[in-house]
């Protein structure tokens, strides 16, 4: 299977827009509910192009058969104090998980955060969401931190990690 990872723009808003409503469908390890993201395609086509405009954020989306088949954005900091940082939320389909596709998006985040600079990326991931946290510690991440009781999924609550990985120390 060839996966072709870019920078998404505005003209794929209605495809990342649907692909995000399928993973709240098929995932309780996203944020959202199903039937609880209201962005409308044009909110969605707004929000691409401020990540394309910002310097210290990225949106790309990974392309299997012409298909998308996940994302990863890396929303940079706004604050003069933590402009050297961006939060990472990703997210793969399920029917194109464990065929590298996390992996690619990950190489292209390197590649991005070392053209621009980027000191710290940073995630935070449900606690039993084991194959997260190993694709991650294998992109070098680490757990910082505990964040208890943090979400409430089917009633029961759930704690999640706080994971950063420095790529550049002073």
């Amino acid at each position: 299977m060839e996966v072709t990872v870019r920078e998404l723009g505005p003209a794929d808003a209605a495809e990342l827009l649907a692909m995000q409503h399928r993973l709240d469908e098929e995932s309780a390890f996203m944020l959202l509910e199903p039937g609880e993201r209201k962005r409308t395609v044009a909110q969605v086509e707004t929000m691409i192009s401020e990540y394309r405009d910002s310097p210290n954020s990225l949106l790309i989306g990974a392309e299997s058969a012409g298909q998308l088949a996940g994302y990863l954005s890396a929303g940079g900091g706004k604050a003069n104090r933590i402009r050297h940082s961006a939060y990472l939320v990703t997210g793969v389909l399920s029917r194109y998980q464990s065929m590298g596709i996390g992996a690619a998006l990950f190489r292209e985040l390197d590649a991005w955060a070392g053209r621009t600079g980027m000191v710290r990326l940073e995630l935070t991931v449900m606690v039993h969401n084991e194959r997260a946290i190993a694709l991650y510690k294998k992109n070098g991440f680490e757990i910082e931190g505990l964040k208890k009781k943090s979400l409430k999924v089917n009633g029961v609550w759930v704690d999640e990690y706080y994971m950063g990985r420095i790529l550049e120390t002073d």
